[in-house]
């Protein structure tokens, strides 16, 4: 394992480990090995009661609610700091082998609660910055054990959407369980997945069930890609599972799929096929023997406008250096714009629109607001909007 650590104060990152620690042995874990608290990140491995073995590499920050001029008294919040203000940039180590999971939080051992936010959406970062939350989110934690919220930002600030998750020391070890199936997810999805497991009472286990009927597919109906693994459809998708680097390819296409396959039902539509190339649109069609049309997919966010209207955080990730508008979509970037409303409806369905019709960038000219309500001017058909196109 190669990645930056820092000198830090023992005495103020001591409370975080144990807070970890004690979390973890809480829970019926033992742990095999705690990195000292005075080098940061932490890293831990630990087996849990049923004998798995898991390892965090944890970015951790003291969490409280320290009055602070001109900031609002129902504040709380952690700062991202190690060591010095270098105005660099610090990348979040990830695992190329997906042993270990990446966790960035805060830690209030007074109130026994954590707040973690996305490592992915966070890398790189600078050191330092403020993450901050409310009172009301601190309550909910205290009152729940387990909370996903939006992080609250200035009705003008374009920073990407942000889900945060929280939780009681109780809960330590389900969000590390949530951060290894979260990662890389979208923000929307992020959200969904929170909510899924604050619904279960444990984590749910891959099992492979021996002695029963054999309800295997025929020769005939087995897939090509089963016959060549030499396994059972069943079990290829229980290794796509249980292998998080495989489960991870296999989610991002998932929305792209079904958009796919719902377009290629639309009659007048040929040539349907997902674009598997960085940078491009997602997917390209013909619409009663046009040019190629390009169609840009994007999900939702699970949290809803007024009026239960779905919202798209419609923007890349980071913008190149030196052009923070690169960020935004321009009106001919694509064609079309499909937004899966997966993450709010739980159902692979979609709505469409033309970029041009919708809202300018404030201040980025020729390019499009980051803030989209999928409400009126989105088309359930896509017939509608591809003859505008064609």
């Amino acid at each position: 394992m190669e990645f930056r650590t820092y000198s830090v104060s023992q005495r103020g990152k001591e409370p975080l480990l144990k807070f970890i620690v004690d979390a973890l042995e809480g829970e019926g874990c033992r742990i095999l090995h705690a990195s000292p608290s005075n080098k940061a990140p932490f890293r831990i491995t630990f087996e849990t009661s049923a004998g798995e073995r898991l390892g965090v590499v944890v970015y951790a920050f003291l969490a409280n609610s320290k009055l602070t001029k001109n900031r609002p008294e129902d504040e709380h919040r952690f700062q991202v700091k190690y060591g010095p203000d270098e105005k660099k940039l610090h990348h979040l180590w990830q695992d190329p082998y997906l042993l270990y999971t990446t966790l960035f939080c805060g830690i209030d051992p007074e109130r026994g609660i954590f707040v973690g936010a996305d490592p992915v959406l966070h890398s790189p970062t600078r050191f330092f910055i403020s993450i901050e939350f409310k009172r009301h989110h601190v309550e909910a934690i205290q009152e729940t054990g387990w909370h996903s919220w939006e992080r609250e930002h200035r009705a003008d600030d374009d920073k990407p959407v942000e889900v945060l998750v929280g939780g009681t020391a109780k809960n330590f070890l389900r969000y590390i369980r949530f951060e290894r199936e979260a990662m890389g997810e979208e923000q929307g999805h992020r959200q969904l997945l929170a909510e899924k497991l604050a619904e279960r009472t444990s984590p749910r286990l891959i099992q492979t069930v021996t002695g029963t009927a054999d309800l295997s597919p025929s020769p005939q109906r087995l897939h090509a890609l089963a016959r060549e693994f030499e396994l059972g459809e069943s079990q290829v998708l229980d290794l796509i599972a249980s292998a998080r680097r495989l489960k991870m390819a296999v989610r991002g296409w998932v929305a792209e799929e079904h958009l796919v396959g719902k377009l290629r039902q639309v009659p007048g539509i040929t040539d349907c096929e997902r674009v598997d190339e960085e940078g491009s649109p997602d997917v390209r069609l013909r619409f009663e023997g046009s040019r190629l049309i390009h169609v840009e997919c994007k999900n939702v966010l699970r949290q809803t406008a007024a009026g239960n209207v779905p919202r798209l955080d419609f923007q890349r990730t980071r913008a190149s250096k030196g052009d923070p508008c690169s960020r935004y979509y321009s009106p001919d970037d694509f064609d079309v714009v499909a937004a899966c409303l997966h993450a709010v409806t739980e159902k692979w369905e979609f709505r469409y629109v033309l970029p041009g019709q919708l809202a300018p960038h404030a201040r980025c000219p020729g390019k499009l607001a980051n803030n989209v309500r999928v409400g009126d001017g989105w088309k359930e058909d896509i017939r509608t909007v591809l003859r505008e196109v064609a």
